[in-house]
């Protein structure tokens, strides 16, 4: 039972019509041909498969900014907020965390902090993991207040294939480091534009896991080694 409990994992509830969607689809793939129907049922558990939602347990040392995506890190360099957010118009560091099909797609916030500005804004649909999606794409964008005074801004990014932005919270909530927060359907990515002063500790390539790898330390530069 224990065993089973590895390798089956809970579904968010934003899942559930498409999953049911997938069965339903396989069924009538069954009254058509049987190989069809199993491939119906692969696909089935491919969708329950992206919409897990496993419980994560964030490090317990204050002072971090955690990953808010599973994927791996494609960038890491200077960039400008988005405008919409309202925050100052200099160029910060900003890790991109790219999100294939397979990643779980719920998504956490990197630090502990008041969400002061959630600002959505249409666009393409290009490849997530190519720089310019960070402009050019349909994406949702959050500005969290820390209890230091800073701001971070945390960038939900459509993709390629992904067609569905989710965001679960609200302006004026406080969220603490590693709660959930939105999700994307089907492969996108995620910016972390960190404060001014703030460094990465992470490289390009490396796997992340949201809410537990720490990507930066909000206090000394470099005085932190990321881990998961």
């Amino acid at each position: 039972m224990q065993m089973l409990g590895t390798f089956i994992k809970p579904m968010h509830p934003e899942g559930i019509r498409f999953v049911a969607i997938f069965a339903a689809v396989s069924v009538g793939l069954f009254l058509l041909a049987e190989p069809l129907g199993w491939i119906g049922v692969g696909l089935t558990v491919w969708c329950y498969y992206f919409f897990r939602d496993p419980e994560r347990v964030p490090p317990e040392r204050p002072g971090l900014v955690l990953s808010p995506a599973d994927g791996v890190v494609s960038l890491i360099e200077k960039a400008v907020p988005p405008a919409e957010l309202g925050l100052p118009s200099q160029p910060l560091t900003r890790v991109s965390v790219f999100m294939n099909v397979f990643n779980c797609h719920v998504n956490r916030v990197p630090v502990t902090g008041e969400i002061t500005a959630i600002a959505y804004r249409p666009g393409k649909f290009l490849n997530a993991s190519l720089d310019k999606a960070s402009a050019d794409n349909e994406r949702n964008s959050l500005a969290i207040r820390m209890p230091d005074g800073r701001d971070l801004a945390v960038v939900q990014i459509a993709g390629l294939v992904a067609r569905r932005i989710v965001c679960f919270t609200e302006i004026g909530r406080t969220l603490q480091a590693g709660d959930r927060f939105g999700l994307i359907r089907f492969g996108s990515r995620l910016d972390v534009y960190l404060p001014e002063g703030v460094d990465p500790l992470v490289s390009i390539g490396q796997t992340m896991v949201a809410g537990e790898t720490v990507i930066a330390s909000l206090g000394t530069s470099g005085e932190a080694n990321a881990e998961t």
